[in-house]
């Protein structure tokens, strides 16, 4: 049997009972179960806000958009960012009409405070922080830089659900965090996230965007009391970006098991570890100071990765790459930032499977395969 980067694992029953309920009472969009969610990831994170949606990448539009309106930012108006993550980070700059500028990693894959500095100019306007596979990285660091320099903190926390820095949540003291419950990632729905603001302003704001501007989502018209439930304005030009009740019925049950399978995650990393910490030809990514990291990669590094890609795949494994560098896409090589530590990362590094459905033998076979590798 092969071995596979990610399968999710969803508890089937109590997400059916939950889409069941749905369906019984006639609501699946935006609603009821919407706002448990809500409720239920404020609960569990300490955010004070949070909006559900229909991806992490809607959120990370949202985002700068929210920001763009407040503060009439223009076109050439600057974003820092990374250009080792996947194009969604970046493509969310351009939906806005912002321009992006990219920063160098270190060690642990994630923005590196030396190089941030080195791209800040007048037009800085906002910084995204990808928390790589749910490394922190620098994240203190970096936020500090922005707070002193008075740009927006924008946390992509895609990889983040669950990492956590102080028994806390990652990203309660970011201007904005987004996280993903896309349908591999470690809180997995079919494709949903969550936008968690600092300011209860922006979360009122942001709940109007994802609705199409519209001033009173359906939910609440159906059922406040009265007539003239029609009787609502339209402030803004927004988006269809409102996560939906289905969706939420699975983010309910799956939230509820999310540090539980987080523990099965690390688990598994340190099996990696401790069987791998011979192999001079390997190089493990830097972990930062966090007491719980999410893990929802686990990134090796090492010169030929090509050829360890096909080894693997002869044998049945199947690893992933995250990511390949942005800038090397076409549309993104003639933005500003020079990147060499990004690049390279990007030529070594393979992200190992690690997931519910790995048993203790199957990442053992992994092991076994990795540590006779040099002796094909």
């Amino acid at each position: 049997m092969s071995i596979q980067l990610f399968i999710p694992k969803f508890h089937v029953d109590e997400c059916l009972d939950g889409i069941k309920e749905c369906l019984e009472k006639g609501w699946t969009g935006l609603g009821f179960k919407t706002l448990e969610i809500e409720k239920d990831w404020c609960n569990y994170t300490h955010f004070n806000h949070a909006h559900f949606i229909n991806s992490a990448t809607s959120g990370l539009h949202l985002a700068l958009e929210v920001y763009k309106r407040e503060n009439n930012w223009q076109h050439d108006d600057e974003v820092i960012t990374t250009s080792l993550t996947f194009i969604s980070t970046n493509h969310a700059i351009l939906y806005a009409g912002l321009t992006p500028v990219f920063a160098d990693i270190n060690n642990t894959l994630c923005l590196d405070p030396s190089s941030v500095l080195s791209c800040i100019t007048e037009k800085t306007k906002a910084l995204i922080f990808v928390g790589i596979g749910g490394n922190m990285g620098q994240y203190e660091d970096i936020r500090k830089i922005c707070s002193q320099k008075g740009i927006i903190f924008i946390l992509d926390a895609a990889h983040m659900a669950g990492s956590k820095h102080m028994d806390k949540q990652i990203g309660t003291d970011a201007d904005v965090s987004v996280f993903s419950f896309q349908a591999v990632k470690n809180l997995p729905t079919a494709d949903a996230g969550m936008i968690c603001f600092k300011s209860k302003e922006h979360d009122e704001y942001v709940r109007k965007l994802t609705w199409l501007g519209i001033n009173k989502d359906t939910y609440a018209r159906t059922v406040s009391q009265g007539s003239y439930k029609w009787m609502y304005d339209v402030e803004e030009l927004g988006y269809k970006y409102h996560g939906n009740s289905i969706m939420a019925a699975i983010a309910i049950v799956q939230l509820k098991y999310l540090d539980q399978e987080n523990s099965y995650r690390r688990s598994i990393s340190t099996h990696y570890r401790e069987r791998l910490q011979d192999l001079d030809w390997l190089e493990f990514i830097n972990i930062t100071n966090i007491n719980e990291t999410s893990n929802h990669l686990f990134q090796i590094r090492c010169q030929d990765r090509d050829a360890l890609m096909t080894y693997l795949n002869n044998n049945d494994v199947f690893p992933g790459v995250h990511y390949r560098d942005n800038k090397l896409y076409k549309m993104y090589s003639s933005f500003k930032g020079d990147c060499p530590n990004s690049l390279k990362a990007s030529s070594e590094i393979i992200s190992l499977p690690v997931h519910q459905n790995l048993s203790l033998n199957d990442v053992e076979a992994v092991c076994i395969l990795l540590n006779n590798y040099k002796q094909k």
